[in-house]
């Protein structure tokens, strides 16, 4: 399917965008394509349609994503067979999802191939999409990989084949004992992602990612969605030989933070009434609580989560998501304490599942932002200067929580994350913290001024438009090197 016409300038040079499944890949990958676009390239963004019984490709509206980014073609592979992507006892379903991108690496050239090798400027392809190198480099193709996590991620997933070599176990046995990389601070064993916590050779499904990671070194280079002053020691770290023992990481370009501008529109073409609610509210008065696309809780912890809100006397927004296993159709006020909603009417307001979050965070009224720590959130946070209360839920999240309060400044932690409840006692005294104390002030200035870092990341002449300008010209000398 292509959403744009075929007919182009034959002056005109095509970056093809190749992102991992998932929304969470796919909508950077659209951020990168309108920073290509600004610099005069057509741009088509690929897109692998999920097999049946992959579980891991969410599914993405593409006919709605090219409509609201005209000026990106989209294409989409059709499904590889999925006679061996249905559930398979003892595969966990996202080592099937990696698997699968391995099986779409034929439809991915011959759809290369339709574009003249003069008129490709490059291949982009995302994080967990790292077998597409091998078609880049039958085509002689200059290949990129977009690593859409911070550089500290990055960081810690290049050096840890040398940790767990050697090992004989995996590193579950340590709990809550610190790990030390290079250009990363400190961080419990327990909050590295979870899939990596076992032993590769042990384990089919943290060998495999670490194998997907190991073949950013085959990359031309990688870009990673951050700026340079955010994570300066873990851009070092990626650049220092230690980082990568017996191979080389190639160029890295801090090119970020690209998110999106916002619309504030609801699912009906309406500014969202969260807005015009926020409108109402003084200056950084407002606790913002939103938890990302895939972020729920139990009905005791939305409880919790009201009664703190409740207690701290605090304004507040609260974007909340049905509980697992509800169908969404339910009353809020089954989840939530009696009387609540008529209690903190005057100060708060609760809404379903959506909430804009870029214009939520824009809003001169938001004052604080309760995060599952997802990069994307994060980077949108630092960007706006809104300091986060970190709460994070899976994956690469309870890093970021590190990176975020210890490395950054610009946080706090909801202690409790850990044991997958953070009581309402904890709630209240977090929101207080930050919205009333002295430390809460310090925080917030800290989160000011990396907003004018990141700013000026993306200014002319700034880190990341060097950055990008570099790797552009490093493109273009490929064939020279």
């Amino acid at each position: 399917m292509d959403t744009k016409a075929a007919a182009m300038d034959t002056k005109q040079q095509t970056v093809v965008l190749y992102p991992s499944p998932g929304v969470g890949h796919i909508i950077p990958m659209v951020h990168l394509a309108k920073a290509f676009l600004n610099h005069g390239f057509d741009v088509t963004m690929v897109i692998a349609e999920p097999p049946t019984g992959s579980p891991d490709f969410r599914i993405v509206d593409v006919n709605a994503l090219a409509a609201s980014n005209p000026a990106i073609t989209f294409h989409v592979l059709p499904p590889v067979p999925d006679a061996d992507l249905a559930a398979v006892p003892g595969k966990p379903p996202f080592l099937l999802t990696l698997q699968a991108l391995r099986r779409y690496n034929g439809e991915l050239e011959r759809f290369l191939r339709s574009v003249p090798r003069r008129r490709l400027h490059s291949l982009v392809v995302g994080m967990f999409s790292t077998c597409a190198l091998d078609v880049g480099a039958r085509l002689g193709a200059p290949v990129y990989v977009f690593f859409a996590s911070a550089a500290a991620t990055l960081a810690v997933v290049a050096q840890l084949p040398a940790l767990l070599a050697g090992r004989r176990a995996g590193l579950k046995e340590l709990d809550d004992a610190p790990l030390e990389f290079l250009g990363v601070p400190p961080f419990p064993a327990s909050h590295l992602v979870r899939e990596l916590l076992e032993h590769p050779e042990d384990d089919e499904l943290c060998k495999t990612m670490l194998d997907v990671w190991a073949r950013d070194t085959d990359a031309a280079g990688v870009l990673v969605n951050t700026f340079e002053s955010l994570e300066s020691a873990a851009v070092r770290a990626l650049r220092d030989p230690r980082c990568v023992p017996g191979r080389v990481m190639p160029p890295v370009y801090c090119v970020g933070p690209l998110v999106g501008s916002g619309g504030g529109t609801s699912a009906t073409g309406k500014r969202h009434e969260c807005l015009a609610w926020l409108d109402a509210q003084p200056a950084s008065s407002v606790v913002f609580l939103c938890f990302g696309s895939r972020g729920t809780h139990t009905p005791e912890q939305l409880r919790e989560i009201a009664v703190g809100l409740d207690r701290s006397g605090q304004s507040f927004l609260w974007a909340v998501r049905t509980p697992a296993g509800g169908d969404g159709t339910e009353n809020l006020d089954a989840f939530l304490p009696e009387g609540f909603l008529e209690r903190t009417k005057d100060r708060g307001l609760v809404v379903r599942s959506w909430a804009p979050q870029v214009e939520v965070l824009r809003h001169p009224s938001t004052g604080a932002f309760v995060t599952h720590c997802g990069w994307n959130s994060t980077l949108e946070a630092i960007k706006e200067g809104v300091p986060m209360l970190c709460w994070p839920l899976y994956a690469e999240q309870l890093m970021n929580r590190v990176f975020i309060t210890e490395d950054m400044g610009v946080g706090v932690e909801m202690e409790g994350y850990g044991v997958r409840f953070v009581k309402a006692e904890e709630v209240e005294k977090k929101v207080r913290l930050v919205m009333e104390s002295e430390e809460g002030r310090r925080i917030r200035a800290r989160a000011v001024a990396r907003k004018k870092e990141a700013i000026a990341a993306l200014e002319d002449g700034g880190s990341s438009q060097a950055s990008f300008a570099r790797f552009l010209f490093d493109v273009e000398n490929f064939d020279k090197q």
